[in-house]
C-alpha cells in the first residue's frame, strides 16, 4: 500500500524550488518528523563542523594535510547551509577555511599530482560561489588548472587510475571550476574523462567493477561513479557533445542499481550478492544520485522516486542520537576476495558516509 500512495504522488504536478531551478516531485516532500533534508543537513553540518582535522590528530599522518573525505563533506555542509539559507552556519564552514589561505595553513593543501588531493579545490570554488571570495576562487581554479598539467595523449588527465572512485573527484573540482568561472573547458575535461571511464569499466549489466582487476561491484565504489556522474550532468549544457553518452551511462547504471534495491531502501556492500549487508555509504551515494536524476527528469519518476524516497528514509533511520550515520564501510583499497569485502570492518560517522547523506539532503534542497 505505502509503495502505491508513494507512486500516487510521484505522479502529481512538480513544483518549483527556487533554488535552483529543479523539479520536485511530491514523493519529495511530506516527510516523517526528524526526516526532512533540512533538519537532516543541520544536525550532520553540526556533527562535522567541530571535528579537528586528522593531521591535528594523527601526527604520523600530518604531512599528508586535508584528506578528500574532510574536503567532500565540508563541500556538502556548505550546500545544506547555502539552500537552507542558514547565514550562521555558512559563516562558521567559512570561518573554518580561512586559516589555509594563508601560511602555515595553506602548507597542509597536499599539492600532490593526485585525484584525491586535487578536489580540495571544490571547497573554496563553492565558498566563491556563495560569498565570491577571490582568493578562494584563485587558489580552487589553481588546483583544477594543476590536474591537467600533463595530460595523456587522449586529452585526459595523468592522475586518472580507472578506479571507479576517480569519477567523483575528478568531476567534482572541475565541474565546481566551470561553476565558479563559466569556462566550458572544464567541463569538456569531466565529460571526456567521464565518457572514458563508461567506455572502458560500465559492465554489461550496467555496473562497475572496484577496478580493471577487482572484479567486485563493491557498493561505495559504484556509489563514486553514480554521484559523480550526476554532479557532472547536473551542469552539463543540453548541446554538449558528451552528454548523450552520459546520460547512457548513467541510465544503465541507475537501471542496474533500481533492480538491485532491497526491500527496505537500502543496497548492499557487494551490489549483487544478497548475502551481502546493507551499508550505508553506498546507499547515500545513490540516493543523491536518483534524487538528482528524478528532478531534472533524467529518470522515470514513477519509478525512481520512491526508490529514492525509501532510500532517504531508511538512511535516516541508522543515524544516532548525534547524527552519525551506522554501518558504514571503512575506506577501503581494491580487494581480490569477494571475502576481502564481505570482512570488511563497519563503523559509525565515518565521513564517507556523513558526507553523502549532505550531498542527498542538498538534492532534495534544490
Amino acid at each position: 500500500m505505502k509503495s502505491v500512495i508513494l507512486t500516487l504522488l510521484c505522479s502529481t504536478a512538480f513544483s518549483l524550488v527556487a533554488n535552483a531551478g529543479e523539479k520536485s516531485p511530491a514523493c519529495f516532500t511530506d516527510w516523517p518528523e526528524g526526516a526532512s533534508p533540512a533538519v537532516v543537513g543541520k544536525r550532520i553540518s553540526e556533527n562535522i563542523l567541530p571535528r579537528k582535522f586528522r593531521f591535528e590528530t594523527n601526527p604520523a599522518k600530518a604531512k599528508l594535510g586535508v584528506i578528500y573525505p574532510e574536503v567532500i563533506s565540508w563541500y556538502g555542509a556548505l550546500t545544506v547551509a547555502d539552500l537552507t539559507k542558514d547565514i550562521n552556519l555558512r559563516d562558521r564552514l567559512i570561518a573554518k577555511f580561512e586559516p589555509f589561505l594563508s601560511d602555515p595553513g595553506s602548507q597542509r593543501i597536499n599539492r600532490v599530482a593526485h585525484v584525491d588531493y586535487r578536489v580540495f579545490g571544490a571547497v573554496p570554488l563553492q565558498i566563491y560561489l556563495e560569498n565570491k571570495d577571490e582568493r578562494c576562487r584563485t587558489l580552487g581554479l589553481s588546483l583544477a588548472d594543476a590536474q591537467w598539467e600533463n595530460p595523456t595523449p587522449d586529452g585526459i588527465t595523468a592522475e586518472a587510475r580507472y578506479w571507479i572512485d576517480d569519477m567523483y573527484m575528478i568531476p567534482l573540482i572541475q565541474t565546481q571550476a566551470y561553476r565558479a568561472s563559466g569556462d566550458m573547458k572544464y567541463l569538456d575535461r569531466a565529460a571526456l574523462t567521464m565518457a572514458a571511464y563508461f567506455d572502458r569499466m560500465q559492465e554489461p549489466n550496467g555496473l562497475f567493477y572496484h577496478g580493471t582487476n577487482a572484479h567486485f561491484f563493491w557498493g561505495r565504489g559504484n556509489g563514486w561513479m553514480a554521484a559523480g556522474s550526476a554532479e557532472l550532468l547536473r551542469s552539463l549544457p543540453e548541446n554538449h557533445p558528451r552528454r548523450a553518452r552520459l546520460l547512457e551511462g548513467y541510465r544503465k547504471m541507475m537501471a542496474a542499481l533500481l533492480a538491485n534495491q532491497t526491500e527496505a531502501g537500502m543496497w548492499r556492500q557487494l551490489i549483487d550478492k544478497p548475502e551481502s549487508w546493507p551499508e550505508t555509504s553506498g546507499t547515500a551515494m545513490f540516493a543523491f544520485s536518483m534524487v538528482t536524476g528524478v528532478k531534472n527528469g533524467w529518470l522515470d519518476e514513477k519509478s525512481y522516486g520512491p526508490a529514492a524516497r525509501r532510500a532517504w528514509l531508511a538512511l535516516v533511520a541508522h543515524l544516532d542520537e548525534d547524527a552519525n550515520l551506522r554501518e558504514v564501510c571503512i575506506g577501503t583499497d581494491k580487494g581480490f576476495s569477494e571475502q576481502f569485502y564481505l570482512d570488511r570492518p563497519r563503523t559509525a560517522g565515518d565521513l564517507h558516509g556523513q558526507s553523502p547523506m549532505l550531498w542527498t539532503a542538498s538534492a532534495l534542497l534544490r
